[in-house]
Parts: C-alpha cells; structure tokens; sequence
C-alpha cells in the first residue's frame, strides 16, 4: 500500500476515534443506551468498510491490509451483535410482565 495512502487512512482513523470520543464523553449516562441503536447502524456501515479494506489484498499481493481488514471486520461485528443485544435487553426491561 502507499505510503500517502496508509497515512491518510491512519488520518481518517485518529479523527475517527477523537470524535468518537467527544460524542459519547457528552452524553448523559441515562441516555447511553438508547444511542446504542444508531451506533449499531454505525457498526453496519464500518464492517461494509472493514469489508472493503479486507478486500484491498488484490489477489494476495497484499498480505498486511488483508490481515488488518480481517480483523475491522471481527471487531465491527463483535460491536454491532454486542450493541445489538444491549438495545434488546434494554428494550425488555420495559416490557410488561405478564
């Protein structure tokens, strides 16, 4: 991979988490949870991209951003099943009881 590309994508990812980090430094704690369901959309958008990074192998010739890719992609889904099964317990907690 090149050089100039490497240091824009290590770019994109530094701003990446200092506004992740921003965003949910602000939220009240209360409120946590119910923003869980957009980031899971989120999620869906970065394992399509995790997807795509794994896919700049082309034919092998890449090794190192097919392993990268490789792993953006177990960690993306991790997130999004994890954030899935928060909002639904979440959502069970204010369910009636029969």
């Amino acid at each position: 991979m090149e050089s100039t590309i490497l240091l824009f994508l290590l770019f994109i990812l530094l701003l990446a988490l200092f506004l992740g980090f921003e965003l949910i430094s602000e939220i009240p704690s209360p409120m946590h949870t119910l923003f869980v369901s957009g980031a899971n959309a989120v999620s869906g958008i970065t394992v399509l991209a995790a997807i795509l990074a794994a896919g700049l192998s082309e034919g092998g010739s890449n090794d190192f951003a097919a392993l990268l890719g490789g792993f953006a992609v177990a960690f993306a889904m991790a997130n999004a099943a994890g954030g899935w099964l928060a909002a639904k317990r979440m959502l069970e907690m204010f369910r009636e009881k029969k």
